[in-house]
C-alpha cells in the first residue's frame, strides 16, 4: 500500500512538471480557424518560413509562416536568432492583428534534433574561427 502511494506521488509530480515544460503552438490554419477570437490574443504560432518571403533588416523583419495550407505574414522588431532561414521551422509569440498580420514579440527557431559531431579537427559552425 505504501509503495503504491509513493509511486502515485512520484508519478503526479513527474507528469505535472512535464506539462509545465511543454510549449504549445498553433499552426496558421488553426489560428485563423479561431475566427475573431484570434485577434489580439497572445499566442504561439508555428510553421515553416516560406521561401522568398523573408525581407527587411533584423530590427524590422517581415516573413511568412506557412503550414503548407495557410500563410500568415509575420513582422518583428526583435532581432531573430541567426538560424532563422527560409524553409526552416520557427515558432513566434505575439498577436494576430485584424489585418491578419502577426506581430511577433519573440522568435524561436526550431532546429533539427539530429546532432552530427564535427569531423576530427573541424570547428562547429556556430563557433567563431580564430582571427575572424
Amino acid at each position: 500500500m505504501g509503495v503504491a502511494i509513493i509511486a502515485a506521488v512520484i508519478g503526479y509530480l513527474a507528469f505535472s512538471e512535464v506539462g509545465k515544460a511543454l510549449v504549445y503552438y498553433l499552426t496558421p490554419t488553426e489560428l485563423l480557424a479561431k475566427g475573431e477570437a484570434a485577434f489580439g490574443e497572445t499566442v504561439r504560432l508555428g510553421g515553416l518560413v516560406k521561401p522568398g518571403s523573408k525581407h527587411g533588416p533584423d530590427t524590422n523583419l517581415w516573413f511568412t509562416l506557412t503550414d503548407g495550407t495557410t500563410d500568415i505574414q509575420v513582422h518583428t522588431s526583435v532581432a531573430p536568432p541567426a538560424l532563422l532561414k527560409e524553409g526552416a521551422g520557427a515558432v513566434v509569440e505575439g498577436r494576430l492583428g485584424v489585418n491578419h498580420g502577426f506581430e511577433a514579440t519573440q522568435v524561436v527557431v526550431k532546429h533539427d534534433e539530429n546532432y552530427v559531431a564535427p569531423t576530427n579537427g573541424a570547428v562547429p559552425s556556430h563557433v567563431a574561427q580564430p582571427g575572424s
